[in-house]
């Protein structure tokens, strides 16, 4: 039978990226709101319960992922020093004001669209920042630096809903890919299965606090687009 490494990968825990008199607050400085805290002490209860054991935990650096990291590790009742790898940061956007109102939409939303053509995904940019392409330019490198060790069996990564896609889209289409469509709950488990340069992929998406997506019928993207016009008004 093929000798298979199980990795984890999470997403961080709910955030809020606007104050709540409207003003924007730094990306990489966001911490977990009340609920990203439930959600990742939630996850780490799952993991518990099922007896799973890390040998590595690996984030990307920025504070949501590092406190979604320690609850979860908190929960599950397991210590492991945290290790960040920068190059799994999320993909980094633009200048919010500098979007014109009409392309509000297009903007937050397009990215991370179905049905966009293969030969152009690449070239599309992040809210006016880095392009999918520059994302997998970095990502993907990293990913493969992290398969190459041999110090893990068990190993979770906890990163951001961008850099789940190309990890993801590398692991269900065996090659360099970009599957927007594929939504990340705040806080989702992804499991993934490796064997040298093969993955199997078990689960996507998989959210302990909301394991049937009930009530839930809008993108990540989405919500912050609305909470970006509410700030406009």
């Amino acid at each position: 039978m093929p000798l298979r490494r199980r990795l984890y990968l999470m997403r961080h825990g709910s955030v809020d990226y606007f104050e709540p008199d409207g003003r924007p607050i730094a990306p990489d400085n966001v911490p977990l709101n009340a609920k990203g805290r439930l959600q990742a002490d939630a996850a780490g209860a799952v993991f518990k319960a099922a007896g799973v054991h890390f040998d590595r935990v690996v984030v990307s650096g920025l504070p949501r992922t590092v406190e979604t990291a320690q609850r979860v590790l908190a929960a599950a009742q397991q210590e492991h020093e945290i290790e960040f790898e920068p190059d799994l940061r999320e993909i980094r956007s633009g200048r919010l004001a500098d979007i014109a109102p009409q392309d509000l939409e297009q903007t937050f939303t397009g990215v991370f669209a179905a049905g966009v053509d293969p030969q152009t995904i690449e070239s599309r940019r992040f809210l006016g920042g880095e392009s999918i392409g520059e994302l997998l330019d970095r990502a993907l490198p990293a990913f493969a630096r992290l398969r190459a060790r041999e110090d893990w069996d068990c190993l979770l990564l906890v990163l951001h809903g961008g850099v789940n896609r190309a990890l993801l889209s590398w692991a269900l289409s065996g090659q360099r890919n970009f599957f927007g469509a594929m939504e990340q709950t705040p806080a989702c488990i992804n499991v993934i299965d490796l064997a040298n340069d093969h993955a199997i992929v078990r689960g996507i998406n998989l959210a302990p606090t909301q394991w049937l997506q009930h009530g839930v019928r809008h993108t990540t993207m989405e919500e912050l687009l609305a909470a970006f016009k509410g700030t406009r008004l």
